[in-house]
């Protein structure tokens, strides 16, 4: 019995990891594929192409590999001239550079405007990463 348990556990470990490794999907409101951003931090769009990057110190990049903003450890989004632009509270409220807020990015993934409808969805992508795609930068 024990290694029947332990052989399960090795399953359901394994299947965590393969599953966190995928590329989450963006949706629009609609539901239709708008594209994914990869484990890695790769921007695709519904073409698979990619579109940009968001690199693991928070650079973001476009198609080119240029920075064109960065994401701070307390949820601020620059621009590439280092002016913060916006943020991500921890509860997933996006605010502009004015601090309005300007949507918020739901646990279960779905995007949410200022008048709080559904403008889409990035289940299981980081709440700052959804915002950069959504509200702070067009790729």
């Amino acid at each position: 019995m024990k290694k029947v348990t332990n052989s399960l556990i090795v399953i359901a470990m394994l299947f965590v990891g393969v599953t966190s490794m995928q590329a989450q999907e963006l949706r629009s409101s609609s539901g239709s594929n708008t594209g994914k951003i990869d484990s890695d931090g790769t921007i695709r769009n519904s073409s698979n192409s990619s579109v940009g990057k968001i690199d693991s110190d928070g650079t973001i990049r476009n198609s080119s590999n240029s920075s064109i903003g960065k994401i701070d450890s307390d949820g601020t989004i620059r621009n590439s001239s280092n002016s913060a632009i916006g943020k991500v509270e921890d509860d997933g409220t996006v605010r502009n550079s004015s601090n309005s807020m300007i949507g918020k990015i739901e646990s279960d993934g779905t995007v949410r405007n200022s008048s709080n409808s559904s403008i889409g969805s990035a289940s299981g992508v980081k709440k700052t990463w959804a915002a950069v795609v959504f509200f702070f930068f067009s790729f």
